[in-house]
């Protein structure tokens, strides 16, 4: 692995990890009382996760254009294996962050609450006893959370299948786009302009489908419909399936590429 690949997959592991700890606000939300300044929070980490994705574009599209030699070889398809697997380790590893950092995000909330200011709040995180912070309240998963896991789902099945999917389109879609530019490189730069169209339904997806669902499990706990269990069980079922997404992404990107360099060569 050379040093640009590896930057990229540095970039994409940070993508998907943020995207992971994302799910912990909403246990800070549930633990602090603080349900509209979590919900804010979480907002802000899923943006973040969801549009730095393409920022991955330029600096794949300057791999594939001084690498398009190595298609023979597959060198290509090898390099997007790997920038899959460190969105897949990414997730293994914000899954184990979590316990640590909801207790973080909890601070962080009523921080927010106090000051009303997301530059103030980073600057307390990085520059004024933060990651100290992080260091004292560093935990593992419980194991009685993980024996949960396989107890039932917290979350419907249909939730779960939709995070799968809707994962597995945001987590391939600008590697599916830049790789069937590599398959039919007549089509390089239409093919590279597609990958908004599956990001965007993925996000869609996300939004309609998923945040909304997540939100009013958030209330439930906090009228006491729902137990705070149940609700990490939720938490514990969404990760898993958001592992499971970018996994089955390895299976669609070849599928998905030869698709976008089809529509390519028909619009």
């Amino acid at each position: 692995m050379d040093t640009q690949l590896f930057f990229i997959c540095f970039l994409t592991f940070v993508i998907h990890l943020i995207g992971t700890l994302a799910y912990s606000v909403r246990i800070a939300g549930v633990r602090t009382g603080r349900i509209a300044v979590s919900l804010a929070l979480f907002g802000i980490l899923m943006l973040v996760s969801r549009t730095s994705n393409s920022f991955l574009g330029p600096f794949l599209a300057k791999r594939v254009e001084t690498h398009l030699d190595a298609l023979a070889g597959g060198a290509l398809l090898a390099d997007f294996r790997w920038l899959l697997v460190s969105a897949s380790l990414a997730t293994v590893a914000g899954a184990l962050l979590i316990p640590t950092f909801q207790r973080v995000f909890c601070h962080a909330v009523l921080h927010f609450q106090a000051h009303r200011s997301i530059p103030k709040l980073i600057l307390h995180g990085f520059f004024k006893g933060g990651l100290s912070y992080v260091r004292d309240v560093a935990r593992m998963p419980a194991a009685r959370n993980m024996t949960g896991f396989r107890s039932g789902h917290g979350v419907s099945g249909r939730i779960t299948l939709l995070n799968v999917g809707a994962t597995a389109l945001w987590t391939v879609g600008v590697f599916a786009a830049l790789y069937a530019g590599v398959l039919d490189p007549s089509v390089r730069v239409t093919s590279s302009t597609l990958s908004s169209i599956i990001n965007g339904g993925a996000t869609i997806m996300m939004a309609v489908f998923i945040d909304p669902h997540m939100s009013g499990m958030t209330d439930d706990v906090v009228e006491g419909n729902v137990t705070e269990s149940q609700f990490r069980k939720a938490i514990v079922w969404l990760v898993g399936s958001r592992l499971a997404g970018t996994v089955a992404a390895q299976a669609l990107l070849v599928p998905a590429s030869l698709l976008i360099a089809s529509v390519a060569r028909v619009i």
